[in-house]
């Protein structure tokens, strides 16, 4: 259905067989966050509380620049980023307000912001996904800086687009340091292999065009679900060993200080975070959730078990010397 808010691309979903409900109940939500666990939180949190949601999908760094450059007069109640980086920019402009303390008691500390303004919503970490038939798993590194040798020339996929990889350059510089992080771009840049998105990259990997990717462990998860189990030409390494190639990122949210709907924007992200909301998202998408005690449908290594890169998503921030140290490098 579509609504309008003078605002391009701009969709109704959730509670779509509901009467028109007031405008005053009505939340404009920017989402820079995949749509199936957006559709599927928003028909869940439409159908428990009455409140529609409007929604403007986008890139989240762009949603987050036009947040920016709105300022007081944006429409927005609520912004879902696929990456905290982009939330914290926002943040640092000082336009999110302090999310409840109720809301934030929900999950873990280390996933939310540590102003309190904004929160994860869902969890990913970042993975290597392997052709079985171009590449023994026994063979494979213990660290993600190994990928970018030249014993693994024209076999490594990467998307230097990605705001995930972008991440993990971040925390490659926080771990190792920034010359580190330099070097592992320029041993990428000449020995692997450049694609647009970390989605194109594991399907060249499952179609056998490339050995490996480095990748969100959900682009696998969603292939695995199109093309079943049985089928996949691919697999997932995880690296483990606290090293940067298992990054923890979080999608997830925050209220507009400018928002005139102010307690139903604030229900809304509580609602993200509720046993509830938590299940419809991790039902829609391969995201671990935050909240203790739900469970994902999907047959993920046990988030216990991921021994990760000692980087919260507060040490991101917003990943803003990712960008210099990809132009250092010649991939941007």
């Amino acid at each position: 259905m579509q609504a309008g808010l003078g605002l391009a691309g701009v969709s109704l979903i959730g509670g779509a067989a509901r009467p028109a409900l007031a405008q005053d109940q009505t939340l404009a939500l920017y989402n820079g966050q995949h749509r199936p666990p957006v559709e599927a939180l928003v028909a869940a949190f439409t159908a428990a509380t009455g409140i529609a949601v409007v929604t403007r999908n986008g890139n989240s760094a762009q949603l987050a620049s036009q947040l920016i450059e709105e300022g007081a007069s944006s429409p927005a109640d609520v912004f879902w980023s696929e990456e905290s980086p982009s939330l914290a920019a926002v943040d640092g402009k000082g336009l999110l307000a302090p999310l409840d303390p109720e809301t934030l008691k929900q999950i873990p500390a280390t996933y939310a912001a540590k102003t309190g303004t904004w929160i994860g919503a869902g969890a990913r970490c970042r993975v290597v996904v392997y052709n079985k038939e171009m590449v023994d798993p026994a063979t494979l590194p213990k660290s993600v800086l190994d990928f970018a040798g030249p014993d693994w020339a024209g076999k490594v996929a990467f998307a230097p687009n990605s705001g995930a990889f972008q991440q993990q350059v971040v925390a490659v510089a926080l771990m190792k340091g920034r010359d580190a992080a330099l070097a592992w771009l320029k041993g990428l840049r000449e020995n692997g292999e450049i694609y647009n998105s970390d989605s194109a990259a594991v399907e060249a990997v499952e179609g056998g065009d490339v050995a490996l990717a480095l990748s969100n462990n959900y682009y696998w998860y969603a292939l695995e679900k199109e093309l079943g189990a049985d089928s996949m030409n691919s697999a997932l390494y995880h690296i483990g060993n606290q090293d940067p190639g298992t990054l923890i990122t979080v999608s997830g949210a925050g209220v507009l200080k400018t928002s005139k709907k102010a307690e139903a924007a604030q229900r809304f992200v509580a609602f993200m975070v509720s046993a509830e909301g938590q299940a419809a998202i991790v039902g829609a998408i391969a995201e671990y959730p935050l909240r203790p005690g739900v469970v994902s449908p999907f047959p993920m290594k046990p988030f216990d078990e991921l021994d990760p890169a000692p980087v919260t998503p507060a040490d991101l921030g917003d990943a803003a010397d990712a960008l210099a140290l990809l132009r250092e490098a010649d991939l941007a």
